[in-house]
């Protein structure tokens, strides 16, 4: 457990462990809407992140979210899934739940880039204070960490990631003993810990403390990873690393910028840098940056995982998906994610400039995040928990209260930056909202245009054509149809297998399926087979191996002799369309742009096939 723990400290939790580095300097000194600094100001201060850190994150989060799981799998897209299991029939709660996760999930990007952008470039300001002569080297040294960081993605995180746990656990106990020092310049900032002083904020300047609710939410971002990184460790050694060293380390630390600020008001330029003393201000640096960098690590290996499910799940084209580990399953790259990513990294880096500048942009994605959360866990709470409307409603009306609340603070930050996640989130939206409902039309229209299966296997009885030996599959959606491949193969060629199998893969709406339910086999007349594969949204497609398992069922397939038939549909524009003309463009566009067929099964290696191609393995 304590080794798991550690282990989760590395991975979970780099992106809130490094808010500290600019929460306080963006609440009272580069925020579009600072708060004033004075002595009461603080302690309000103080106290709303103390009590966000318990309400957000430990109540929401630890004590509920992470209850929703998905086979022990946390995430958007597992809690979308989770969320939509009871829905069957109603298509309007569907449409609804689903656009909800996808929308989260579209958050879920633009955090990713923007996480990134502001951890890195904040661990790089310190450089400012410990040489200001380097404030010109900020944007560049950034850069190429950036740069390192996303072309290390295809080597395999294995041998990193096992440092980042005690490089973290180093993290969290510098934040802590930095924290107890400064808190010793003014003790009395202890009093904080009373929520009295947040009400009294709020009751005195309540404007001003609504207006700084949009700062003090970046204490809180990162708590979706403890949720979405579950399904890797398991909700005990999560907990365990949260109480146990991560929640008071970062109250002590907060604290002593505070105590520290109350002290001397001209460190409020950078109170995080500024704790330390001078001879640990580059070794402060070098480790921020690396804190930093297991932050965003986190972040990338998350949209790679979110990019994944989403494919199995129908909402992206098919892409290349690596594996970087022989033991672990979860560390997968995903090269055209990972170079998206790094140009949207860099692209916020040289268009804001500053952490400060950055921070603006930062709470929209995360707010919009928490709020779907909730609404979808509301979902399960009282569809698949079975709890009743109003225990539901209590409970999501409470996370509602706080969730919209940081999030309305957020909206004001709109012009200033915060209009940017959003123009990310709305094109990844269109973009993968466009993908799904481009390929539930085309198979709509598939089907609708497709023959009846047993008639033709009937037919084939009665006037049967050349069979020539060897196996035949052919992949189709839609298993009670004739696949077009088949027709055009036997329009062409006159000629069909001794033993033809038609195939369809079905991704379900849990992680991952056991061999045991793999595969199904049906035997139909003169010498048809069906076969149907069941994967979870989380499980990898290899086809020839799972085919393998046909042999249980009755079912020998020589792989010598078998031949794989992928057909090619078009898609043809028309005015008449359901979908919106530009839209329909789209779609072709990308359909004609996905991967080929190596992306629906693993092929040997060096044998590269075109859509409606014949392979034999």
């Amino acid at each position: 457990m304590t080794a798991l723990a550690l282990t989760a400290l590395g991975v979970v939790y780099g992106d809130i462990g490094t808010s500290p580095l600019y929460t306080m300097k963006e609440v009272f000194a580069v925020s579009p809407h600072p708060v004033p600094l004075t002595h009461d100001n603080v302690f309000g201060i103080l106290s709303l992140i103390l009590w966000a850190l318990i309400l957000v994150v430990s109540v929401k989060y630890v004590a509920f979210v992470m209850r929703a799981d998905n086979r022990g799998e946390g995430g958007i897209m597992a809690l979308l899934a989770l969320a939509m299991r009871n829905l069957a029939g109603d298509a309007r709660k569907q449409t609804t739940i689903l656009l909800l996760g996808i929308l989260g999930a579209c958050m879920f990007y633009a955090d990713g880039m923007i996480t990134p952008a502001i951890s890195v470039l904040s661990a790089v300001e310190g450089l400012e204070v410990a040489a200001p002569a380097l404030h010109s080297m900020i944007v560049p040294i950034t850069l190429l960490v950036i740069f390192i960081l996303f072309w290390v993605q295809s080597k395999g995180t294995a041998l990193v990631g096992a440092m980042f746990g005690p490089i973290m656990l180093v993290w969290f106990s510098t934040l802590a003993v930095l924290g107890v020092i400064n808190i010793a310049l003014e003790p009395s900032v202890l009093q904080a810990l009373n929520p009295y002083y947040a009400y009294q904020f709020f009751a005195v300047s309540p404007w001003v403390a609504f207006v700084a609710l949009g700062s003090v939410v970046l204490a809180v971002t990162g708590a979706e990873a403890l949720y979405a990184d579950m399904g890797h460790f398991g909700r005990k050694p999560i907990r365990l690393a949260w109480f146990g060293l991560v929640l008071p380390a970062l109250v002590i630390n907060y604290f002593g910028q505070g105590a520290l600020i109350l002290h001397d008001a001209s460190t409020i330029k950078n109170p995080f840098y500024l704790m330390a003393p001078e001879w640990m201000l580059f070794p402060l640096i070098a480790l921020a940056t690396l804190a930093t960098v297991i932050a965003s690590q986190a972040v990338i290996s998350g949209a790679f995982s979110v990019s994944r499910q989403a494919q199995q799940l129908g909402f992206l084209p098919r892409m290349q998906i690596l594996h970087t580990s022989e033991n672990q399953q979860g560390q997968i790259y995903m090269p055209r994610i990972n170079w998206i990513l790094m140009i949207g990294v860099m692209a916020l880096v040289l268009g804001f400039g500053s952490s400060g500048d950055l921070a603006a942009a930062y709470g929209i994605a995360v707010t919009g995040d928490m709020v779907i959360t909730t609404l979808l866990a509301g979902v399960v709470f009282h569809g698949v928990w079975g709890w009743s409307l109003w225990r539901t409603g209590a409970l999501v009306a409470v996370f509602l209260v706080i969730d919209l609340a940081l999030f309305g603070a957020n909206v004001l930050k709109i012009p200033d930056g915060g209009w940017v996640p959003i123009l990310i989130g709305a094109v990844i939206l269109t973009l993968m909202a466009t993908w799904k409902q481009g390929r539930d039309l085309l198979l709509s229209r598939l089907r609708s245009e497709s023959m009846a299966l047993e008639p033709f296997i009937e037919a084939m009885g009665k006037y049967p054509p050349t069979r020539v030996p060897g196996n035949a599959i052919f992949m189709t959606p839609d298993a009670s149809g004739v696949p077009h491949a088949m027709l055009h193969n036997l329009k062409h060629n006159k000629v069909l297998h001794e033993r033809v199998i038609l195939l369809t893969v079905k991704t379900g709406d849990i992680p991952y399926i056991a061999e045991d339910n793999r595969i199904e086999v049906e035997a139909l007349e003169h010498g048809f087979w069906r076969i149907t594969m069941h994967y979870g949204f989380k499980d990898d497609l290899d086809i020839p191996r799972d085919l393998e398992l046909s042999t249980r069922h009755g079912l020998e397939l020589e792989s010598m002799d078998t031949s794989y038939f992928i057909g090619k549909e078009t898609l043809f524009a028309r005015r008449a369309s359901v979908m919106a003309y530009w839209r329909e463009k789209l779609f072709v566009g990308l359909f004609r742009n996905a991967d080929s067929a190596t992306n629906h099964f693993k092929l040997p290696p060096n044998r590269v096939v075109e859509l409606g191609a014949q392979v034999t393995l």
